[in-house]
């Protein structure tokens, strides 16, 4: 495996920033605490006022630091651990890293184009960076190895049938906040908040979910490219649905009301842990 010294520097920048930023918004407690912002679409917002993501409407805001506690206990930890495998050649814990970096990259992404303008800006945009160049590192390396082989006992079609349903359920999820304010007349999404736009719902539907789509499909033909994508995935939807069941409990203790997301997200959380754990299982190793 080539590129280590570089992919071992990246992972170590990452924790110390990631860590910071997810400390510096859980512990911040400045500002006067929550308040009513007139949106320029005229809509009442509820603003959370402290802290970090003092700008940030309530909801979305709790739901940040929910994620900040997933990438501090899980998402950090599991990064150290894939590294340590990585760095002792082990091509099972290289696809774990190869998936948590991608959690890294999304998730500061969507902190940079979603969260308000705070003090930790520059560490989000360090942090793409740092994800970025890991990640690619990482899968390349993937794509141009011939030391490992899926085994044919791989549940090709139950992994990548489950891929299919995931983008096509969140597409529609998504497209049933959109559609029926453009239908109305209204256009403006409650879900919109005082954003400039639909962040992580164009996000999803222009990137993220085609590529869990194509993925799906290279999978369910049996090509290697398939294998090795659908896999990283994998490792970063299990990563990525732990952060939204997190944000759900949070939500729901803050009294909204979550049903029917409540059951639709965990389920599809431990579904994603288990296509993970098949996949990474049925890798074998060529060079023994």
């Amino acid at each position: 495996m080539n590129n280590k010294n570089p992919i071992k520097t990246i992972v170590f920048a990452i924790v110390v920033l990631a860590g910071m930023a997810a400390f510096s918004a859980i512990f911040s407690d400045f500002g006067e605490g929550a308040f009513i912002y007139d949106s320029i679409r005229g809509i009442g917002v509820e603003i959370y006022g402290k802290g970090v993501y003092q700008h940030m409407p309530a909801g979305v805001a709790i739901q940040g630091i929910a994620q900040d506690y997933v990438t501090i206990f899980i998402a950090i930890p599991l990064l150290l651990i894939s590294l340590t495998g990585y760095l002792k050649n082990s091509i099972r814990f290289h696809f774990l890293l190869s998936g948590v970096l991608g959690y890294f990259f999304v998730t500061y992404l969507f902190y940079t184009a979603m969260g308000m303008y705070n003090m930790l800006f520059l560490c989000y945009v360090a942090l793409i960076a740092l994800a970025f160049f890991g990640l690619y590192l990482s899968i390349r390396s993937l794509e141009k190895s011939n030391n490992f082989y899926f085994s044919e006992k791989t549940p090709v079609k139950f992994v990548g049938g489950f891929l299919i349903i995931n983008s096509v359920s969140i597409a529609l999820l998504w497209l049933g906040i959109i559609v029926p304010p453009l239908l109305n007349g209204t256009i403006y999404p409650v879900e919109l908040y005082h954003f400039t736009t639909l962040i992580v719902q164009g996000f999803d539907l222009g990137l993220l979910l085609p590529i869990c789509f194509v993925i799906a499909i290279l999978l369910l033909k049996k090509r290697f490219i398939g294998y090795v994508y659908s896999t990283v995935y994998l490792v970063f939807l299990s990563l990525l649905m732990t952060a939204l069941t997190a944000k759900i409990i949070a939500m729901a203790f803050n009294g909204v009301n979550v049903i029917p997301a409540v059951f639709i997200i965990p389920t599809f959380n431990m579904i994603a842990i288990l296509s993970t754990y098949l996949m990474i299982k049925h890798i074998q190793d060529a060079t023994q």
